[in-house]
């Protein structure tokens, strides 16, 4: 899987990258996924920093923490979607708001992970509803660390409706 500085899907390979990524996850036995954990969530305007954090994984053992800060209206009804691998080494996490494309404006954000290594990571501007597509942020709007998926200040042009990453354990000390 990709490295930390290339985690990312966009033009080129790194795009059909993540496309067999994904295709290749999909189309894994039922039975090597445990059944997603979804939980749904409000997203609040108001400038002010929010955060919302699920566990997954046996005794918890990985946590998905998304954290933001947002300008508009009311609250959006966001989800946030965890998976783990039948081997409990790899787990996904999936935070989008269902409705497609969000019309808050996203001061920041930050998807982090801990109990695990991000193999990818995506960000994007719009989420797939009905007959449309999910839309990619451009690569220089976000960035991809070894825990976390992140907005680059000056570069993020506020659109956020969707964010994706796969892990893997991370490994311990014996």
């Amino acid at each position: 899987m990709a490295a930390p500085s290339g985690r990312r899907s966009g033009a080129g390979g790194a795009g059909l990258w993540a496309a067999l990524l994904l295709a290749a996850w999909a189309l894994r036995p039922a039975e090597a996924v445990s059944e997603p954990t979804t939980v749904a969530f409000d997203v609040q305007p108001g400038g002010v920093v929010h955060s919302f954090s699920q566990n997954v994984g046996p005794g918890d053992k990985y946590t998905c923490v998304f954290t933001y800060a947002s300008q508009g209206g009311t609250n959006e009804k966001w989800q946030m979607s965890l998976g783990t691998s039948e081997d409990q080494q790899h787990f996904t996490c999936t935070i989008w708001r269902p409705h497609g494309k969000s019309y808050l404006y996203f001061t920041q954000f930050k998807a982090e992970v801990q109990g695990a290594e991000i193999e990818y990571g995506m960000a994007y501007s719009k989420a797939a509803f009905e007959r449309e597509s999910d839309v990619p942020l451009k690569n220089e709007e976000f960035e991809v660390t070894r825990t976390a998926v992140s907005h680059r200040p000056g570069a993020f042009r506020a659109e956020l409706s969707k964010l994706v990453i796969v892990a893997k354990a991370s490994h311990s000390e014996l």
